[in-house]
């Protein structure tokens, strides 16, 4: 099943390090978030991606064109380097389609754009290119599959240490709550579309606005609550998060993967 990943926006709110690299290329560990939301969809069985590239779009191609399995790979070195034998490797069975879809696209345009890379395929699957999580892709597949609805993304509760607060006109405070223990749910991104999403979809559209107003009210639009971990590298306290994560070695959306996790580990450490 095709993947597509939203990969050309210019990250404003993480802009001290999208300035240097697209925001998709800022690191965590060893490898850029790019890469980790591809290695998850992979390790699910799905290596077919199409990345929507846009600012800064060359840097994302020069990072797989010189793609350097020894990073995350363990190696035998002979012969001063002339001849390497890798254990094993990261993206031999990847198909990477690097589409540009321009500076200024929304998330609409951008999928508009690469409508006729997807194929004949009866549902694909997108997303942004800055989230991880643990969520099972098979069973949420199954879920969907199960629905009459044309698009579904998963819902998270918000990973923020914020407090609802309720007032009356005059200013004081009746109720001061924790974000995370009022039952409000975010959009975590994670759709799984079927072609007919672009029935609903104009030139200029924010996927998120206007198409799926159209779809809600159409009653084609489902949401997949996802208890488990998820985070958004959004700013730069989540880029310390997750950074932090790796350093202790606590990374949820490797974890099917806990021999590959501690080699990962070990090299971004040095």
């Amino acid at each position: 099943m095709k993947v597509v990943l939203f990969a050309g926006g210019q990250g404003l709110r993480l802009r001290d390090q999208s300035d240097q690299v697209p925001k998709p290329m800022v690191p965590i560990g060893s490898r850029p978030v790019l890469w980790h939301v591809m290695k998850w969809y992979a390790h699910h069985g799905h290596h077919d991606f199409i990345l929507c590239l846009g600012h800064r779009g060359e840097a994302i191609k020069r990072f797989f064109l010189n793609y350097d399995e020894a990073t995350s790979n363990d190696f035998v070195l002979r012969k001063g380097g002339l001849d390497i034998e890798y254990h094993n490797r990261d993206i031999d069975d990847w198909s990477i389609s690097f589409v540009d879809t321009g500076l200024e696209s929304t998330i609409g345009e951008r999928l508009i754009k690469i409508r006729d890379h997807l194929g004949d395929d009866a549902v694909f699957m997108a997303n942004y290119s800055d989230g991880v999580t643990d969520l099972d892709l098979d069973g949420y597949l199954a879920w969907f599959e199960q629905q009459d609805a044309i698009a579904s993304f998963v819902s998270v509760r918000p990973p923020l240490s914020y407090h609802v607060v309720s007032a009356e006109d005059k200013g004081v405070v009746t109720d001061l709550t924790p974000i995370h223990e009022i039952d409000q749910w975010i959009n975590a991104g994670y759709f799984i579309l079927r072609p007919e999403i672009f029935d609903y979809m104009n030139e200029g559209d924010e996927l998120v606005l206007e198409p799926f107003w159209r779809l809600i009210e159409d009653n084609q639009l489902m949401a997949y609550k996802h208890e488990g971990f998820w985070r958004c590298m959004d700013n730069l306290k989540d880029r310390q998060v997750l950074e932090e994560m790796v350093e202790q070695g606590k990374m949820p959306w490797r974890g099917c993967d806990p021999a590959k996790q501690a080699r990962t580990l070990s090299i971004a450490a040095l």
